[in-house]
């Protein structure tokens, strides 16, 4: 089996070999890009990588933009790299479709766990089944979500929380329980986080959006008519 490719994105050279060497141990294929503009100009030309891991702060483009321009033409999972640590850093990124958010000092060992969390969570549906309610429908083999019969671009966070309430039709869910079961108990930060999701989910979901309802005091429920 080919190794799966990991693009690390970082102005500090130090910094990109350390996680490089940790990855390269874990079994992956890395690249590298010391700014924002040469991590494009490698993405674009290399249709096989698997994550990205990148800096925030950075000459040329800065991390933000690099998400921004990804997610225009794709849903790669995204890890974003901070030393800032401040919670309106911590949104920004969420709303731009990163899937993962790690503050530096951060210890290889724990990046490493965390790439293995999504890169296993974002291949592991394999199953040939095909669930749909309200006009919705999940295609769990393609990892495809549909409205009314058209495509709907998603994360591939953003499809397991929709595929979470699917599941969970009806049931009022915790923001707590939502976090250990679709981040898989790999995320330490803010519960608040499903918010930004959730709001994000709901506008790509267009009118359907409506079926995830807010739960006062708990967190929400996934309503399909």
């Amino acid at each position: 089996m080919d190794k799966l490719k990991i693009l690390v994105v970082d102005d500090e050279s130090r910094l990109r070999k350390l996680v490089k060497d940790f990855l390269k141990k874990g079994g992956y294929e890395v690249l590298e890009a010391a700014d924002g503009e040469e991590a494009l100009d490698i993405f674009f030309s290399d249709k096989s990588i698997s994550l990205v891991i990148c800096d925030i702060m950075m000459p040329r483009l800065n991390g933000y933009e690099v998400v921004k321009e990804i997610r225009q033409y794709s849903d790669v999972p995204i890890i974003l790299l901070t030393a800032k640590g401040e919670e309106s850093d911590e949104l920004t990124g969420y709303d731009l479709g990163i899937d993962e958010y790690i503050s530096k000092p951060f210890s290889p060992r724990i990046l490493v766990a965390r790439v293995e969390a999504i890169l296993r969570r974002s291949k592991a549906i394999s199953s040939d089944e095909t669930l749909s309610l309200g006009g919705i429908t999940i295609d769990l083999n393609a990892h495809v979500v549909k409205i009314d019969g058209k495509e709907v671009a998603l994360s591939y966070k953003e499809f397991e929380l929709l595929h979470y309430f699917f599941l969970n039709q009806g049931v009022a869910l915790s923001r707590e329980k939502i976090l250990n079961q679709v981040w898989n108990y790999d995320y330490y930060g803010d519960p608040r986080t499903i918010d930004t999701h959730v709001k994000k989910l709901r506008s790509k979901l267009g009118d359907k959006g409506d079926y995830i309802r807010t739960i006062w005091g708990i967190g929400y429920k996934f309503e399909a008519e």
